[in-house]
């Protein structure tokens, strides 16, 4: 009989989740998971593609609009566990995998629209009408990401539309990632603890199109300044949230999600405006780069300080270091580059060419 049980324990029909057939396939989901973040980070650029045509008074309208359509999988996505049982057991995978396969197929179709529909690329539809306007040859392209790495430093404008996405995306994370746990401690229920989560998703996508109104009619400069101090609020709100639920900690995750999507759409548009056309694939892969790195690492630092110190002054340090971003939209001043008759060259640059 034990034998027969160790039997089903390896069954792979069986849609039941066990440890031992779970370790054994734990290098598989690591390199699953490493391939869907590089999906995410090329999805991520999406947003600049809607940037390349768009007018230069709508590009923070433009841009927005494909961050809120994020909404549509966020909203759907946690929603798809119950679907994706039978899905499971037709396929005889573990239930909890069933949402996988409509990843998949989502995956595929956008692929397909990509390949059938975004033609021409707006990036290189925007590089031949900038040649059509010219009256003098263009500078060549550049998509290097070390080279972006420095444009981003020699433009004001690029260099505080990083700084605001780095740090706006790393507050959120870090905050986000130990709300669940800072309330399943204080005894939350599953229920309470996606309320609260799904709170925080509706302020990071559901006003997406209206800040991107704001940037447009007010400036990258002036909503960057705007997303420091409603993250400074909500790491404030968090911080004081007692372990478990409080309608405190629920308006925290709200605005550390608005404050999210004022940083990232903000700090996308001033990276845009302020970056020559010929910079501006390497600058823009540069700038997500920085954002993820810091917001993993901030992310990991987040569960050593809840561990050692507690979830109250992980929320007063997100607070602080929300304030860098205020104090940076405060000392740099972007400038617009319809009134640059050259950009500044980069170092290592002789006379528009590279050293």
């Amino acid at each position: 009989m034990g034998h027969a049980r160790r039997l089903r324990a390896r069954d792979p029909r069986r849609g039941d989740d066990h440890r031992g057939g779970g370790r054994a396939q734990l290098p598989l989901l690591l390199l699953g998971t490493t391939l869907f973040g590089g999906a995410n980070a090329a999805n991520s650029q999406a947003r600049y593609v809607a940037a390349d045509l768009a007018d230069e008074h709508r590009r923070g309208r433009d841009l927005s609009i494909v961050v809120w359509a994020t909404t549509v999988g966020a909203v759907f996505g946690p929603n798809l566990a119950g679907p994706g049982e039978p899905v499971a057991r037709l396929l005889h995978v573990p239930s909890l995998a069933g949402p996988y396969v409509f990843s998949l197929l989502g995956l595929l179709l956008g692929a397909v629209v990509i390949l059938l529909r975004l033609r021409p690329d707006p990036l290189l539809l925007a590089r031949r009408v900038e040649a059509a306007r010219a009256t003098e040859p263009l500078e060549r392209q550049h998509g290097s990401v070390w080279r972006g790495l420095r444009t981003l430093g020699a433009y004001p404008g690029a260099l505080l539309g990083v700084i605001t996405m780095a740090i706006g995306h790393t507050v959120m994370v870090s905050v986000m990632v130990m709300t669940p746990l800072h309330m399943h401690h204080g005894g939350a229920d599953l229920q309470v603890i996606g309320l609260v989560i799904s709170a925080h998703i509706l302020g990071m996508f559901a006003f997406s199109p209206l800040v991107g109104f704001a940037v447009d009619r007010w400036g990258g400069r002036a909503n960057a300044l705007a997303g420091a101090v409603i993250l400074v609020a909500a790491g404030v709100l968090a911080a004081q949230a007692p372990t478990g639920w409080s309608p405190g900690l629920a308006v925290g995750l709200f605005l550390l999600g608005l404050g999210w999507s004022f940083t990232l759409v903000s700090g996308s548009t001033l990276v845009v405006r302020a970056v020559p056309l010929s910079e501006r694939a390497g600058a823009q892969g540069a700038s997500d780069l920085a954002m993820g790195l810091a917001a993993g690492g901030g992310g990991a630092l987040a569960g050593v300080v809840v561990g050692q110190l507690g979830y109250a002054v992980l929320g007063t340090l997100a607070a602080c270091l929300a304030g860098v971003v205020g104090l940076a939209a405060l000392l740099l001043r972007p400038t617009d580059l319809n009134r640059v008759a050259a950009p500044p060259a980069l170092p290592g640059e002789v006379d528009g060419e590279v050293g």
